[in-house]
């Protein structure tokens, strides 16, 4: 046989109210030590999946930060490489203006004196490598002679000594003879032979003589140590050009497969930037390093430049040099830009990401004031309740002590 305790109305109804506060504080107290009002899909489905997405895509931002983070490096790299490369480049004028600063000349008077040939002879030189000549006649004095010859040089150069008979010969230039006849049909030592040409400067130099032992020429060995100068900062441009890499990626190398750079800015790849290297070496910026030998500029090479022997070729190479900054620049230019933009989207991620977490919170993270002032006031209900508990069996009590 099956019995039960009978509650009173009241007495059931104060401890409903307990099991109702109970419960309540059981969830603030869960509440208060998870930091969570919505902790599972239980508590509410739409907050709790709702949050789980907004916190997946601020962790796939956070994923991307570092990306970001590597293109800003690469491109500060890339741009520190190119204000280096701009210095040497700066160092390479400089060199071309000592150059052009560094005097050529060519002075001294024949050993024997001057005397007509006994048949028209032609007399074949070079002024910095230019070729030229002048026609002596048998009859011309040495008068006449110089005038032919200053004519055919495009300047006085030529003179007479102070007995009238030999010629003196000086030159703001470098002056080279074809063959040892043309040295000695003025008056001057013949100079040993010279198969390969190496003392001429100029296109299609191929054969001549050495310089004669009474002319002596200044600036040109100088111009060649400064020529040597030049081809020394235009390897370490290429060096530096190799060196400016970050990450395994170069945005300042010849290499195609290395000098490319993309950054992704969303999760799904829709949003990113492409930033394309440049060839920044001495042959990317069109600079060539000059060599010894005269070179047919009709073949597109850059002839008489290895000596610095010439104005006009040093000028060139200043030419090429000022193209070669202006690229420099319009590169760092480029750079700048690409670096402004990857910054102010690493900036964007950033805030994007702080906005999805807040967001996120919003929607599952309890009010911890809130919910310690609601634990509080749970405390006082219950006790209150308990004592309305007891209250309502007090009736049964006072049966109680008349039975007793």
């Amino acid at each position: 046989m099956s019995s039960s305790v009978t509650l009173s109305a009241a007495t059931r109804q104060n401890l409903l109210s307990l099991q109702d506060t109970s419960a309540l504080t059981s969830l603030t107290q869960n509440r208060l030590a998870t930091g969570k009002k919505v902790s599972s899909a239980l508590d509410n489905p739409v907050n709790f999946f709702t949050s789980k997405a907004l916190s997946a895509r601020s962790g796939d931002l956070g994923g991307l930060l570092d990306g970001i983070s590597n293109g800003i490096q690469t491109i500060q790299a890339a741009n520190t490489g190119l204000t280096s490369i701009q210095k040497l480049a700066d160092q390479a004028k400089s060199i071309t203006s000592q150059a052009l600063a560094t005097q050529i000349t060519t002075t001294g008077t024949a050993s024997t004196a001057f005397a007509a040939p006994t048949a028209a002879q032609t007399v074949s030189f070079f002024v910095n490598g230019a070729a030229t000549s002048a026609s002596i006649a048998s009859t011309d004095t040495i008068d006449t002679a110089i005038a032919a010859l200053n004519t055919a040089a495009g300047s006085s150069i030529f003179s007479k000594d102070t007995t009238g008979t030999k010629l003196v010969l000086n030159a703001s230039s470098d002056i080279e003879f074809e063959a040892s006849t043309d040295q000695t049909a003025l008056g001057f030592s013949a100079g040993a032979a010279d198969s390969a040409g190496t003392d001429y400067y100029g296109a299609g130099l191929d054969k001549g003589v050495k310089q004669s032992a009474d002319l002596v020429v200044t600036g040109v060995e100088s111009r060649k140590a400064l020529s040597e100068q030049y081809n020394a900062l235009l390897t370490q441009i290429d060096q530096l050009a190799r060196d400016a890499s970050f990450n395994g990626v170069n945005l300042l190398s010849s290499d195609e497969d290395t000098n490319k750079l993309n950054i992704q800015f969303n999760e799904k790849g829709t949003s990113s930037l492409d930033v394309q290297g440049v060839d920044v070496t001495s042959t990317g910026l069109g600079l060539s390093a000059l060599t010894g030998t005269s070179e047919s500029a009709a073949a597109g090479n850059k002839a008489n430049r290895g000596s610095f022997l010439l104005d006009a070729d040093i000028k060139a190479t200043a030419k090429d040099l000022g193209a070669a900054t202006d690229t420099l620049r319009s590169k760092a230019s480029t750079f700048g830009s690409n670096l402004s933009v990857v910054q102010n989207r690493q900036d964007f991620s950033k805030n994007l990401i702080n906005v999805l977490d807040t967001g996120a919170a919003n929607l599952t993270d309890a009010d911890l004031n809130e919910e310690a002032a609601n634990s509080q006031a749970l405390t006082t209900r219950q006790s209150l309740g308990i004592s309305a508990l007891s209250l309502a069996n007090q009736a049964q009590q006072g049966v109680l002590q008349l039975l007793r």
